[in-house]
């Protein structure tokens, strides 16, 4: 465990994520909305945690604390309790960090590097949602709420300064890509898909977020294609109607399990015709192709395979991974320099203290040199005096301790003195 502190509260992350717990456990331990604030104050009281906050999303439920307690036993019984699970079955998959390691984690995960799909960006807005809501319920204080504003500025020091999150990693997403290159504008678009299953419906998500809203469904069963164009109020259609939807479409991507090309060259000249020549951008992410090859033949036609995207997803892994070593390092600056924040902040009070015994002595002193000078005592003897009495009474306490200590061999507390009051051999008389 690294830059523990000497607090009385310690920084605590503690979670399961897809690469510690199976989907059934992740789905028993995620925390809906509408109970996430009922969920903080029953941790809150339960755990005796002095702030937390809670992010839950499909891939992890993590709780981030300020507390004093001395391991994480109660955190976990809590959790258990609330989801109904088995205290060993939690022990089994969950992973804790303290401190430093507990910043840097959060400043990992805000910046994608703890993601499922490396660099994605959707998970810095979820986590600034489960700060809200704590922040809300009033449950994130000095501590949490320093290290969630560290985690934003340092998350977003990473998208500004690397390219962690600007090249497509998915077969889906890098589909749409495709497409924003062909056409400058998507919100004039429409797209007609082949297929309704999940990488399609992951392409209907994309290309509404885009900007498309003209979406059209095709599929085998009916259904099916109703289901996934309703979500995007889209239409559905059957692939025997394919060949009318053509003259409308912008953007066809197709994935399906067909074994047999469903969409051939003479249909697609036919509507290319009747579309006056306006391009069509095609994707064919099935394997065996949906789309014959020789439709790439046709001009005003752009067509990729699912090779094609495959050798763009690559090599956008391969920068993302270059972008998450430079990540890494503006995290762990980030992560050290909180630490050091966090730390300046223990001194506050002592210095307080300090400044404040010290300054009563120094009224003290005051008042009792106005005296004497009320009674015609000299001005220049008053001064003197007062000025011996202060250095004695200040430097009193520390010289018994700096003498005992040195005594003791204690050379850190006599190293410490010569740093915090400056000085060096060469002052020694």
């Amino acid at each position: 465990m690294s830059g523990v502190v000497n607090r009385s509260m310690s920084l605590l992350a503690l979670g399961i994520n897809h690469k510690t717990a199976s989907v059934s456990v992740r789905e028993r331990v995620a925390f809906s909305p509408d109970k996430l604030a009922d969920a903080l104050r029953q941790a809150h009281g339960f755990a005796q945690l002095k702030e937390i906050a809670i992010l839950s999303t499909c891939n992890r439920t993590e709780l981030y604390c300020s507390t004093e307690l001395p391991g994480t036993r109660a955190v976990l019984e809590w959790l258990g309790e609330y989801h109904g699970l088995e205290l060993s079955e939690l022990e089994a998959c969950a992973y804790t960090h303290w401190d430093e390691s507990a910043a840097k984690h959060m400043m990992r995960v805000a910046s994608g590097l703890d993601s499922l799909v490396l660099g994605e960006p959707q998970i810095l807005g979820q986590l600034k949602s489960a700060y809200s809501v704590s922040q809300e319920q009033g449950f994130v204080g000095a501590e949490l709420g320093r290290l969630f504003q560290q985690t934003f500025s340092v998350a977003k020091k990473v998208r500004t300064d690397t390219a962690i999150g600007e090249n497509p990693v998915s077969v889906a997403y890098a589909a749409v890509n495709l497409a924003q290159h062909i056409f400058s504008d998507l919100k004039d678009s429409r797209a007609l898909l082949i297929g309704a299953g999940e990488t399609i419906e992951l392409v209907a998500q994309h290309l509404v977020n885009a900007g498309v809203s003209q979406i059209t469904v095709a599929n085998r069963t009916i259904s099916r294609a109703l289901n996934v164009a309703q979500a995007f109020n889209g239409k559905a259609i059957m692939l025997g109607d394919i060949p009318d939807a053509l003259v409308d479409a912008d953007i066809i991507i197709s994935s399906t399990a067909s074994q047999l090309p469903i969409l051939g060259k003479g249909a697609v000249e036919k509507a290319l015709k009747k579309r006056k020549h306006r391009p069509i951008f095609m994707v064919d992410i099935a394997v065996p192709r949906d789309i014959e090859s020789q439709v790439a033949e046709l001009d005003d036609v752009y067509l990729y395979t699912v090779d094609d995207l495959r050798e763009v997803i690559e090599e956008n892994q391969r920068s993302r991974e270059s972008a998450a070593i430079e990540a890494e390092a503006i995290i762990d600056v980030g992560a050290h320099d909180f630490m050091r924040q966090l730390r300046s902040l223990d001194a506050v009070d002592t210095v307080t203290r300090l400044r404040g015994s010290y300054e009563s002595l120094r009224d003290q002193e005051v008042e009792v040199a106005l005296k004497q000078l009320k009674k015609g005592t000299d001005p220049e003897e008053v001064l003197t005096q007062m000025a011996r009495r202060l250095t004695n009474k200040v430097l009193h306490h520390p010289t018994i301790q700096l003498r005992k200590a040195s005594a003791e061999g204690q050379s850190d507390i006599v190293n410490a003195a010569q740093t915090l009051f400056q000085l060096s051999d060469s002052d020694e008389n």
